[in-house]
Parts: C-alpha cells; structure tokens; sequence
C-alpha cells in the first residue's frame, strides 16, 4: 500500500513539473511573440527615420540646384567686374557650391548614423528575457 501510494505521489509531482515546465514554455513562445511584434515596430520607426533623411537629402539636392546656379552667376559676374579673371571667377563660385552641396550631404548621412537606428530597445529586451528563461530553467 505504501509503495503504491509512493508512486502515485511521484507520479503526482511528475505531473505538476511537467505542467508547470509547459506553462513556462507557453509563457516563453508568447513572451517571445511579444519580442517580435516590438522589434517589427522599433524597425517600422527605424524605417521612417531612414526615409525621413533620405527626403531631405534628395530635398536639399533638389532645391540648392537653381539656387547655387543663380548664385554662381551672381558671384561670378560680381568677381568679374571687381576685375578677377573669367575663370579664377567661376572655379571660386564652383568651390563655394561644391562646399554647401558637402555640408547637405554630411548633414543627411549623419541622421543615417547606425548606431542611431539598432533597435536598442528590442534588444535590451531580449537579453532581459533570456535572463528570465534561463532563470526559469533552473
């Protein structure tokens, strides 16, 4: 009777283990899911950052075009009646436009900066969660 009532209380016990490791594995796929649907949002922000910068660098290419054409013109008939040479004149404005042209750029590709776009969240997240598992596990 005893050795009876020993494996029933095992067999019990084996029961709630395995029930609580199923429930913990449950809880880890949708712990899990959770991860994934906040590291497809972080990446979606990410995206819009990315698309914002781009739009300004085409933005700024766009519209510095006439505007630096006008204002080469303009400074290069200016060179010209202060007596410059022709040439010397319109190479000094083609490096003025060349130099703000660069700063746009360099202003897009520092939004663009990869550190700033890794989905710091999610991933802190995610080493939190392993932390949990495997504190779980044990």
């Amino acid at each position: 009777m005893s050795i009876e009532r020993d494996i029933k209380t095992s067999q019990s016990e084996f029961r709630e283990i395995s029930t609580l490791l199923g429930d913990a594995m449950s809880q880890f796929a949708k712990l899990f899911q959770n991860e994934i649907d906040l590291a497809k949002a972080e990446v979606g922000d990410k995206l819009q950052k990315i698309g914002g910068a781009l739009g300004l660098i085409i933005g700024g290419a766009v519209l510095v075009i006439p505007a630096i054409v006008m204002a080469l013109f303009a400074l290069s008939a200016a060179l010209i009646s202060a007596g410059w040479s022709q040439p010397l004149s319109y190479l000094t404005s083609a490096v003025i436009a060349a130099v703000a042209a660069a700063a746009l750029v360099a202003m897009g590709m520092s939004r663009l900066d990869m550190r700033q776009l890794a989905p710091r969240e999610t991933i802190g997240q995610l080493e939190k969660d392993r932390d949990t598992v495997k504190g779980m596990v044990r």
